[in-house]
């Protein structure tokens, strides 16, 4: 009987979601009067109007406990359940080990894999995928899979072309085996050619910083580069599944400006009203801002059990990649 269930139930599907915020909120109004900026500008081009910034000493693992242990509750699920953790950052807590080994030790988990995933924005879309063809194939039963960023701390805040634009946060999914669909399919992509429009050129060699500590970004590039693959995937992942846009419940896409949110959603032909957005008020969270979006409109009702659901990253590296799944 083991046997049989084991090769019946061959899909994953989300039971539970969590997220997290830091405290504090920098609103534009506070930013203008420490860079040559205003709420208009900064509204007008980018849709933002505050963003979270992690305490000093608050790291990225703390924000992916706080998120985690939401999600577990959502899911009815206990540490001792858990045999597979993901996180997608950009920001661990420190170079080794992962953050996901130091936040398996946090909540108890005590066995099965903990591993870090790097696509920067599109962190979140690569670590679900991950851990769908592993929960989905039996290796592994139950995972966190989540998105935490402190992308505050890889800004330059005197730059006002850059550090208006992202926030700190972490979001969780808690993904189980499943007899029907709940993830029809995940669609990864990526084109390290265009590595030098996005990206942080520094390290660590010999204990000494090399290279530029902070965010460097050609915003047109990357506009150009998102509208035109966010609807590109977007389209693959409803063909492989036989399905169209009218399908689509809700879009949960990166947050990563309203206007690539705009041009995607006109693109595929969706309204905003399909569109869930946590711009305004998050701003860019990096791998965090598909799940924050996605608990959001999970805990508001918005997102129902049984209805459509497309999630899209895009990200430094290049990457992008498309997530379809059933509620």
């Amino acid at each position: 009987m083991d046997g049989q269930k084991l090769i019946e139930m061959n899909y994953s599907r989300i039971v539970g979601t969590g997220s997290y915020l830091p405290a504090r909120s920098v609103s534009n109004q506070e930013l203008q009067t420490r860079i040559e900026t205003s709420d208009e500008w900064i509204v007008s081009r980018t849709g933002i109007e505050s963003r979270h910034v992690a305490a000093e000493g608050e790291m990225t693992s703390d924000l992916a406990y706080q998120a985690c242990l939401r999600a577990m509750e959502a899911a009815g699920v206990s540490a001792a359940e858990v045999d597979l953790i993901v996180v997608a950052t950009t920001t661990p807590d420190m170079v080794m080990p992962s953050t996901a080994c130091l936040l398996q030790a946090r909540l108890g988990v005590t066995r099965g894999a903990a591993f870090d995933v790097q696509a920067v924005c599109t962190g979140f879309i690569y670590a679900l995928t991950l851990a769908d063809k592993l929960v989905a194939s039996g290796a592994h039963r139950c995972a966190l899979v989540v998105g935490a960023e402190v992308f505050s701390r890889l800004l330059d805040w005197n730059d006002r072309r850059t550090c208006v634009l992202f926030g700190d946060g972490a979001g969780a999914v808690v993904l189980k085996r499943s007899a029907e669909p709940g993830i029809y399919s995940g669609h990864l992509h990526a084109d390290g050619t265009l590595a030098p429009i996005l990206r942080v050129n520094g390290g660590i060699a010999n204990g000494v910083l090399r290279g530029n500590p902070f965010l460097e970004m050609d915003g047109q590039a990357v506009y150009r580069t998102a509208v035109r693959v966010l609807a590109e995937c977007a389209h693959e992942a409803l063909s492989h599944s036989g399905k169209t846009i009218a399908d689509v419940d809700w879009l949960v896409p990166h947050q990563a400006n309203i206007r690539i949110l705009n041009t995607t959603a006109d693109k595929l032909g969706l309204p905003m009203s399909k569109v869930v957005t946590t711009v305004a008020r998050q701003g860019n969270t990096s791998a965090a801002s598909v799940p924050l979006a996605l608990d959001a409109a999970t805990r508001d009702g918005r997102i129902q059990p049984g209805q459509l659901v497309l999630l899209l990253g895009v990200g430094a590296g290049m990457t992008w990649g498309s997530v379809l799944l059933r509620a």
